[in-house]
Order: C-alpha cells, then structure tokens, then sequence
C-alpha cells in the first residue's frame, strides 16, 4: 500500500523515537522511499536525554538528512517541520516539475507507538488522528488537509517481520512499540534496570529508594516491596512490579533516558 501510495506524494515524514532513533527507523522504509524527499522527526524529545538529542541531530545532518526535534505534546518543533516541508517544496526540484502552486502530499510513517497521531493532531491542529499510548491504535490510511497547499497522508506502524539484532527488540519493548501483551514483562523489567544501573547510575536509587549494588532480580523485588506489589500475605507480584517499571520509564519518571547513543 506505502509503495502505491508513495507514487502520489512529494515529501515523506518519518517519525522516530528521539530514545532510540535508529531501533525505531524500519529498516525496509529506506528502500521504500528511494528518491523522494525527506524530513527527520525526532518525536517524544521531551523523554529523553538533552545531550543524545544533540548528538542525534548532528548524526542524521552528517548523513543529509533534515532532522528536527519534536515534542508533540506541547508543539515544540512543529513550526519548523512546516518550514521545512515548505522549503523542501520549493526547491528547484519541484519548479523543474511543474508542481508549484498545487497541493504538497506529505507521508507520515513510522513504526508503532512513535507518536504518529499525536504528531498529526499537533501539527493539523485539531484532533484529527486518534491517539492512544500503545501500538496499533492507527487502523487505515487517512488524508488530512492542513492548509490549502498542504496535505498529509497519515499510514499506520509498521514493524518489520524479524529483528536480526536482539537488542533492537528489546529498545522496542522498553519503549511499548511492541504489544506488552506478547512480551515476558518480567524479563523486559529486568533488562531494562540492567541497562539503567550502567548508563543512568542512580536513578532506580533515587526513584525507587532502592539499593543498587544488588542483581536486578533482587532490585525487582525490592520495588516490588517497596511500592506494595503483593499478592497475598507478603508475595511480590513480579508483574504488577514490571509493568510499573515500564510505565514509569516510558512515561518519564524516571528522568530523561535515552536507550540509544
């Protein structure tokens, strides 16, 4: 559907997560879109770590890409990707086309849970695309008009079929690209204050009241005690214990993190 669809667009948006820009980049996009003219958008750059993002931006600039920061939820950066959709638009490209004058058609892609319609109801800004924090809320294609030279083909996320690395699955996991319904959460959780003990010292400490000295099998189960994950009588419940680990990571309590440098 993308392929046939892209024969009617000028520009493609796509959308990563700032955290793990290059886990959440589909790797079959690039083959996709071969020659059409693109912009990066850094979505969710509220979450994580400022420095990273820098370094992200320089990263993708190196490479010839247009990238942007954006903050969806508070409409940070929307205003440049409007530029830049113009700008790209008037290049001579598009003058040598004849295409100056009608409407542009911008593809929105990316992967599930980047924030795709939250980015669309900023950007257009009305409540134009459903929203929801999990993946899969988008359904079908949708054309949404955002002025009278502009419209934009939101499409819904797409993961590829088989991740060659593990750890790519696992940023995916941590960040809820990936249904929680299908997962072990409990090993998710683990991995996850695997990784925070070594890039973000602390931070489990500080939230949590924990000691970090112990496996992360002893930290879940400190968590679990100390946030009163209990079954019954004094059992933990390892999966309420993940599941709250997770939420509080994607939805920044734990602190600006970045899965990805």
């Amino acid at each position: 559907q993308i392929i046939e669809d892209l024969k009617l667009i000028d520009i493609v948006i796509e959308i990563l997560d700032a955290r793990i820009p290059i886990s959440s980049q589909n790797p079959d996009i690039n083959k996709l879109i071969q020659n059409k003219k693109r912009i990066i958008v850094l979505n969710k750059s509220d979450l994580s770590d400022k420095k990273q993002n820098e370094k992200w931006i320089t990263y993708f600039k190196q490479k010839d890409y247009q990238a942007i920061l954006v903050d969806s939820n508070s409409g940070k950066g929307i205003k440049e990707c409007l530029s830049a959709i113009k700008k790209l638009y008037e290049s001579d490209t598009y003058i040598e086309k004849g295409r100056i004058g009608k409407s542009i058609r911008v593809m929105i892609l990316g992967i599930p849970n980047v924030g795709k319609s939250s980015f669309i109801n900023r950007i257009s800004k009305k409540t134009s695309a459903q929203v929801g924090n999990k993946p899969g809320v988008t359904k079908g294609k949708q054309w949404i008009r955002l002025s009278k030279s502009v419209e934009l083909l939101d499409t819904p996320g797409i993961l590829w079929p088989k991740f060659e690395d593990q750890t790519v699955g696992l940023r995916l996991a941590f960040i809820g690209s990936i249904k929680d319904e299908i997962l072990q959460r409990v090993e998710i959780a683990l991995d996850l204050i695997e990784y925070l003990k070594e890039a973000y010292p602390g931070t489990l400490a500080s939230q949590y009241g924990i000691e970090e000295s112990n496996g992360s099998a002893a930290m879940l189960e400190e968590i679990g005690n100390v946030r009163k994950c209990i079954k019954k009588g004094t059992e933990i419940d390892y999966e309420k214990t993940a599941a709250l680990i997770l939420d509080d990571f994607r939805s920044s309590k734990l602190g600006l993190i970045s899965l990805e440098t």
